[in-house]
């Protein structure tokens, strides 16, 4: 399994990156610094596609939110579910970026323990 974390803060990444190691040491983490940089990854086609994509929303230049719907309109990236992973708890902005096509909307825990839950939470659910 892969996942992809786009996140420009290198704390969270580094923390989201742990956890994952903690929940199952077997999946492969794949990490972008921002939106521009993650498509440019995404849209290379020697590039496999990720199992999972954790998409921050507040990134300097492309938001997660132009990053999700660049993702949404290529087909071969379209069927990846994506996690909006953010510090906004946003009701509104949620069901606006489900509409956009991100299968979750995720407030970002604050302490390990609370990401790793998240993380089995997602990756538990059964997809497709």
């Amino acid at each position: 399994m892969t996942i992809f974390l786009v996140d420009d803060d290198e704390d969270d990444r580094k923390l989201f990156i742990e956890s994952v190691i903690e929940y199952d040491k077997d999946i492969t983490c794949i990490e972008a610094e921002n939106g521009d940089k993650a498509l440019l990854y995404l849209q290379d086609h020697d590039n496999p596609v990720p199992d999972f994509i954790f998409l921050d929303l507040r990134m300097p230049g492309m938001s997660g939110r132009q990053c999700l719907a660049e993702i949404k309109k290529d087909t071969r990236l379209r069927p990846v579910p994506v996690i909006v992973y953010t510090t906004s708890r946003d009701v509104k902005e949620s069901k606006e970026l489900m509409q956009l096509g991100a299968a979750h909307f995720m407030s970002k825990p604050e302490m390990p323990d609370d990401v790793y839950y998240m993380l089995s939470v997602v990756l538990g659910e059964k997809w497709g």
